[in-house]
């Protein structure tokens, strides 16, 4: 199995597996409801959710390399060997109201860094906000808004895994800073991921039209629900190709959920490299199932050790739910909360068997360096 390790090197490492298990907050979070909501025309749509999104301003202080701060460097300056207190940069996105409260979602990197932040309101008001809880692996942040609020519109979430593909969406956000502006799209595809942006993808891919400033506003189906949140896009000039990603609410709801109770984000832990099993793949390693996640490496004193997971066996289940890649049991894993056990089917040359696993608390790391973000 050595070989199978080498040649699945570049694997998906499966202890960054999970963004642990919904926790409802209250009242506090707008809620759709779908017996009473139907398909709306495309004015009515826009009119009703434009005003749930906002704009973000973030102030932050960047620190340029030495060679760059001459007063701070040249022994003839009053300033030598002092600290520089760092330029200042200021950015643009857009975020989504999701309570009355004055609750705000966004993308992480929207507010990454930022020691100011002001949120302007579609009356053109603006407010001071604080960051309740950030997490970066998925690119999601809560914000509050601070002071006396007027009454707000937040937007009902809508259940990202009802979408059909070909169904029409509409992305709400502020491009390149010309205000508040909608477009109208489809839904492309579903469950996008190894687009290596995020260390957990299960992306909305649309053509609705997501620019520079459209990040962290909000996806909605014709019944004003939200479905994802827009965050990065494929192009190769850094605009608008018909290729945007949206996180689905479905993913995004939990973690603000956690974000707002604990200010954080518990992940699972199962402790195994994994890979997608394909055709080839399985010819060429004699694997004993041609679909699913092969194990090709399982960390010591891991959860995966302590259960018995072997390199080579095949993944090909969880809970009764089929596996058909890697990138599907660690979004699977994602939705574990640490200490919950779970149930893998597995493949093996001697037959199938059921393995029970105790997830742990996965340990702090940055594994990913995200990109082409809006």
């Amino acid at each position: 199995m050595t070989s199978l390790r080498k040649l699945l090197a570049a694997g998906i490492v499966v202890g960054a597996l999970g963004t642990g298990a919904a926790l409802r907050s209250g009242s506090t979070i707008a809620e759709a409801a779908p017996s009473a909501m139907t398909d709306a025309s495309i004015p009515d749509v826009a009119e009703r959710v434009v005003d749930s999104v906002v704009n973000i301003s973030t102030t932050s202080v960047e620190k340029g390399p030495a060679a760059y701060d001459p007063f701070f460097t040249d022994p003839d300056s009053p300033w030598y060997g002092l600290e520089p207190t760092g330029r200042k940069s200021m950015s643009k996105g857009s975020g989504v109201i999701v309570s009355a409260s004055g609750r705000i979602l966004t993308n992480a990197h929207v507010v990454k860094g930022a020691t100011d932040i002001t949120v302007t309101l579609h009356d053109g008001t603006d407010f001071d906000a604080k960051v309740i809880g950030s997490d970066p692996k998925a690119d999601l942040a809560v914000l509050q808004l601070e002071g006396k609020l007027p009454k707000l519109k937040p937007v009902a979430f809508g259940d990202s895994n009802a979408l059909r593909l070909g169904e029409v969406v509409l992305a709400v956000g502020d491009p390149f800073g010309v205000g508040k502006s909608v477009t109208m799209g489809i839904v492309s595809a579903k469950g996008r991921s190894g687009m290596n942006i995020e260390d957990y993808e299960d992306f909305i891919q649309t053509d609705a039209a997501i620019n520079p400033g459209n990040s962290g506003g909000a996806l909605v189906n014709l019944r004003g629900e939200l479905v994802g949140i827009n965050t990065a896009i494929a192009s190769p000039n850094r605009g608008y190709a018909g290729i945007g990603f949206a996180i689905p609410t479905n993913m995004a709801r939990p973690i603000m959920e956690m974000l707002i109770k604990d200010g954080k984000v518990s992940r699972g832990y199962l402790g195994v490299n994994i890979a997608t099993v394909t055709t080839q793949l399985a010819k060429h390693q004699k694997l004993p199932a041609t679909r699913g996640a092969v194990v090709a490496g399982v960390q010591p004193g891991s959860p995966a050790h302590r259960a018995g997971l072997l390199d080579g066996d095949v993944i090909v289940a969880i809970d009764g739910a089929e596996i058909r890649s890697s990138d599907v049991l660690k979004n699977t894993i994602a939705m574990r909360k640490p200490g919950s056990s779970v149930e893998l089917q597995v493949v093996r040359p001697s037959g199938t068997s059921t393995v029970k696993v105790k997830l742990a608390q996965l340990p702090e790391d940055d594994s990913v360096t995200p990109r082409r973000r809006r």
